[in-house]
């Protein structure tokens, strides 16, 4: 089966947040069985660190979207990568969507808006005269129209739309429409008209084949008034009508700290030495106290989404009672300044690193004792499966992917309500689990033993391929 898998994101070459991850690793799986090729924009960063691009096409200009090319390339391993040339749209300072200041481009209707016309037609084969796609798989709001640019075409390829957050939406002023040469007949109730506005997401949740995201639970909560951000009453009627599936990601098989090679020690369950030895360093390399107790790790994008400002409010606690506390990741100013401030306050017991560095982030997990997670929602997430692997028991609010991966009171602990007092219950569990040490060693076994393989996902996306393709 020849699938064309449509992203924004890619470990191999740049990464925002948990998309990366899925888009490097899933793939990967599904190339046992079928011929996966990535489709990415050709940013800045991803152009210069790909050796040879060999130009296979061009796409013309469409409405106010200027032509382009596509070029093919290869990851080090081989997974064919097509890239969309553009220079105009992506070779930019800043992240994929935003500029150095965190504001998002002012066109990122037209950034999105080509990637996902381009990549109908290179599925449609209309681009590489030497393939076209069976079945194309886009990913969250940036690709969500690519459905929709098939079907404006009359090009009859299933899609599958996977929705990794549903609060990042992709809303633009109506003008867009006529910017993206989507047709005026669109917009509407049943198309892309969301609340006068312009919804890239809707789009592709309306014209899509079948609906995934990243875990069962959060599958049924964006059915609810709670956590469907206006679009439940249509995500329900696709989830009546067999069109909405939950599949949970998976975390790819360098996450064994036995074999670890970013870890100051490697080590396995029962070394609790060599994990001791992690958490002196990380203690060292964040400049806090010597200590016995314990180490709380946040590793996590700084918005308001992750509850971060729980983890303020419950610090001077979990410091009381002998814990420390460890950072790292970016995000909203107005976050990564309050735990800035946190660390200048207390900067033996508070290490907070803004920015995202993977071997970092490998370090806190071997190094603490407890991961805190206290999304307020949590489609997915990667750090509480990350965490248990490393031995570093999370502390999960009970929703989405978190309900479904931490075990309570086995391989982490959950707490019910997105609340301070309902998050502090669960960090007092966990002191009093610390201070139980066949307790702790106990739950640190069972969370290193648990497997969160993408080969089961890959196995549940390839039957719904399949179920796709014989509609």
């Amino acid at each position: 089966m020849k699938v064309l898998f449509v992203t924004t994101e890619m470990d191999d070459f740049v990464r925002v947040g948990g998309l990366a991850a899925v888009s490097a690793a899933l793939p990967r799986a599904l190339r046992l069985q079928n011929d996966v090729r990535i489709f990415l924009p050709g940013y800045r960063k991803v152009v210069e660190q790909l050796t040879h691009i060999e130009v296979v096409g061009h796409c013309p200009p469409l409405a106010e979207m200027p032509a382009c090319s596509i070029g093919l390339a290869s990851a080090r391993d081989g997974l064919p990568v097509y890239v969309l040339l553009c220079p105009q749209l992506y070779d930019r300072p800043g992240n994929p969507y935003g500029d150095p200041s965190g504001q998002d481009w002012p066109d990122n209707d037209l950034r999105f808006g080509r990637l996902a016309s381009a990549a109908a037609r290179l599925a449609a084969g209309m681009v590489d005269r030497n393939w076209a796609a069976d079945l194309v798989h886009a990913n969250d709001w940036q690709a969500a129209l690519v459905p929709a640019y098939l079907a404006w075409s009359g090009v009859r390829i299933p899609s599958i739309l996977t929705i990794h957050n549903l609060a990042y939406q992709g809303l633009f002023p109506k003008e867009s429409l006529r910017r993206i040469g989507a047709p005026e007949s669109s917009f509407h109730i049943e198309g892309l008209e969301f609340y006068g506005k312009l919804s890239f997401l809707k789009g592709g949740i309306v014209y899509a084949s079948h609906l995934t995201t990243v875990s069962e639970t959060y599958a049924r909560e964006i059915t609810t008034p709670e956590f469907g951000c206006g679009l439940e009453g249509l995500l329900r009627i696709r989830s009546n009508a067999a069109r909405l599936t939950g599949i949970l990601n998976g975390i790819d098989e360098s996450w064994d700290p036995r074999c670890c090679s970013q870890l100051a020690h490697p080590f396995g369950a029962g070394d609790w030495e060599g994990k001791r030895a992690n958490a002196d360093y990380v203690r060292q390399q964040f400049g806090l106290a010597v200590s016995r107790g314990p180490i709380f790790g946040l590793v996590a994008r700084l918005v308001h989404q992750k509850g971060v400002d729980l983890v303020l409010s419950a610090a001077d606690e979990i410091i009381e009672a002998g814990g420390q506390i460890i950072v790292t990741g970016s995000g909203e100013p107005g976050i990564e300044q309050a735990l800035v401030e946190a660390h200048r306050r207390r900067p033996h017991a508070i290490g907070v690193a803004i920015g995202f560095n993977d071997g970092q982030a490998r370090r806190i997990f071997a190094g603490s004792d407890f991961t805190l997670m206290p999304s307020r929602f949590e489609p997915c997430g990667l750090s509480q499966m990350y965490a248990q692997k490393f031995g570093s028991l999370p502390i999960g609010h009970q929703t989405g992917g978190l309900a479904e991966t931490i075990l309570d009171g086995e391989t982490g602990f959950l707490f019910t309500q997105p609340s301070t007092e309902s998050f502090l219950g669960g960090v007092r569990r966990a002191f009093t689990t610390f201070a139980a040490k066949d307790r702790l060693n106990s739950m640190r076994r069972n969370a290193m033993a648990r497997s969160f393989s993408w080969d089961i996902s890959a196995a549940c996306y390839g039957a719904l391929y399949r179920k796709s393709l014989s509609a």
